[in-house]
Order: structure tokens, then sequence, then C-alpha cells
């Protein structure tokens, strides 16, 4: 009996949490102003979103660096970087990791971007891309095209690790021309 009652209060507290999460972010939306950022990646230096003013920016969020899908995405952007770059677009991702781990991901497999350290999800709440987890946070799968004037320009709501960067690619020449 004391077990039943032990779990339907954690059932109960994890509903609440989430609901309160639920309803306190809301996604930043197509014309609206990217909120601004100041993080460290994963070789220390300090980013900003006005680093990245007269640049298109690809910002996505991922939730744990080494898992399947967060490395294939990664892995995507990184094969794709050239291209990317030619479009006048940099690439930044951002996880609830800490540096010592996007350091050793990015080691690991290459990549040539920044890799930014979220650890207490501030960010990632500002572009409603965090999950609590009671315990713990993560980032949502979310991807955001921000322009050069620093706003959002397309929003990639649970992002498809397999297709997010080529999806990127399709719908960046169309974005930069509407843009002009």
């Amino acid at each position: 009996m004391k077990f039943i009652v032990l779990f339907m209060a954690l059932l109960a507290a994890l509903a609440f949490v989430w609901m309160r999460s639920a309803q306190a972010a809301v996604m930043p939306q197509v014309g609206q102003m990217a909120p601004d950022f100041s993080l460290s990646d994963q070789n220390g230096k300090l980013q900003t979103l006005a680093d990245y003013r007269g640049k298109w920016l690809v910002l996505y969020f991922y939730p744990k660096d080494e898992t399947p899908a967060c490395t294939t995405q990664a892995c995507s952007f990184r094969d794709d970087i050239f291209k990317l770059r030619k479009l006048g677009a940099e690439v930044v991702g951002v996880s609830i990791d800490d540096a010592t781990k996007h350091a050793e991901f990015a080691k690991k497999h290459s990549l040539p971007f920044p890799l930014l350290a979220d650890k207490d999800g501030v960010v990632a709440a500002r572009y409603d891309s965090v999950t609590n987890l009671l315990l713990f946070k993560l980032a949502k799968r979310n991807t955001f095209i921000i322009d050069p004037h620093g706003k959002i320009a397309k929003v990639y709501p649970g992002a498809n690790a397999g297709r997010n960067s080529e999806q990127v690619l399709a719908d960046l020449p169309g974005l930069q021309a509407a843009f002009r």
C-alpha cells in the first residue's frame, strides 16, 4: 500500500513539473528576434548571438553528446559544413552537456563548429528547447535558422536528426532570396 501511495505521489509530481514547463515556454516564431545567448563552447570560448550578426546562423539544440541520433545529426552538419558556409551560414550546436563532454564529442567526430554548454538549460528554455525531468534536464531536438539581423527565419521543431542538415540546405536559398 505504501508503495502505491509513493508511486502515485511521484506520478503527480512528474505531471505537475511537466505541465508547468510546458506552459512556461513559448517557442520563438518566424519574424521574432532570436533570444540572446552567451555560452562557452567546447574550447572555453564565449559565444554570443551578436558574434553571428551579419551571417546566417543554424542554431540546433540536441539532447546529449554521443547518443546515436545526436551523433548522426552532428556528423550530418559536419559533412555539409562547406555547403552551408558557401551559403553564408554558420552552425552552432547547443545541449545541456558540459564543455568537457562537448570537447570529447567534437574531437572524436571532427566537428568543425562550436558546441555550446548550456548546463543549466537557461538558453534552451528561451528557445522552448528544454525538457525538465525532475532530477535532470535535456535539450529538445529543435533547430532554428536565424537571419543576419538576428530574427528567426525558420523553425524545425522536433527536427529529424538524420535529415536536419539536408532540410536546412534545401530551405536556406529560399530564405535568403526572401530576405533580400
